[in-house]
């Protein structure tokens, strides 16, 4: 049996929920990675990204509450001004990946549409044209918003074509990985979960509370540690 159609408020919850995730991972991993210097942080973190934001496709069958997701993962990032009193812009330029990463996929998954679930080309495609859609995003605004040193390597003639070579192309792959894996998770999620808030609400919201309420606690923790 099919399914039940999500509600809108549900929809709403899951967003939050999976956006808090996200921005965990980003500040609890990316520190991690920053730390140990391991390289393409910033190429790993966007395929985990897309692959949390596909579970969402999956879930809900709608493209728009991407944009939420990255804007929940972005306020998390962001505890890093209060908690550390850095400047605003500090963490601009992960948090325009993030942001990029969820405007990509949520105009690639809205194009795609029910192909989604045809097979796994059509995922790869919109996981890997959405990964590729923001490296070019990033060059091009990440330029003019906050050129960081490495960025900057980039900034001469020929410099696109070698920022595509050096990053465009293990972001794309990553997202084309990433983004069917996603997929199929929500989809194995999807028969059991929609209908919780209608059978058992008080497990479903107390659930999504606390996973939101402790994603935000041990970020803020991850951040006042240094990660």
């Amino acid at each position: 049996m099919e399914a039940p159609r999500a509600r809108s408020r549900d929809i709403l919850v899951g967003a939050v929920v999976l956006g808090s995730v996200w921005g965990l991972v980003e500040v609890v991993l990316g520190g991690a990675m920053k730390s140990a210097s391991i390289p393409y942080k910033g190429d790993l973190l966007t395929g985990l990204g897309i692959g949390i934001m596909a579970v969402a496709v999956a879930l809900f069958r709608r493209s728009l509450p991407l944009l939420g997701i990255a804007v929940v993962a972005v306020a998390l990032k962001q505890l890093a001004v209060p908690i550390l009193h850095l400047p605003l812009m500090c963490k601009a330029n992960s948090c325009l990946a993030v942001g990029l990463a969820g405007t990509a996929l949520a105009g690639t998954s809205a194009l795609a549409g029910r192909r989604l679930d045809r097979g796994i080309l059509p995922r790869v495609a919109t996981g890997a044209s959405a990964a590729l859609a923001g490296a070019v995003g990033f060059y091009f605004i990440g330029m003019q918003v906050a050129p960081c040193k490495y960025l900057l390597s980039f900034n001469h003639p020929g410099g696109f074509v070698a920022f595509l070579g050096a990053e465009g192309l293990i972001w794309t792959a990553l997202g084309g990985l990433c983004f069917p894996a996603g997929y199929r998770l929500g989809l194995g999620l999807r028969s059991g979960l929609l209908d919780l808030p209608v059978r058992r609400p008080v497990i479903y919201y107390t659930a999504s509370a606390a996973i939101t309420a402790l994603a935000w606690v041990a970020g803020g923790l991850a951040i006042a540690a240094g990660l």
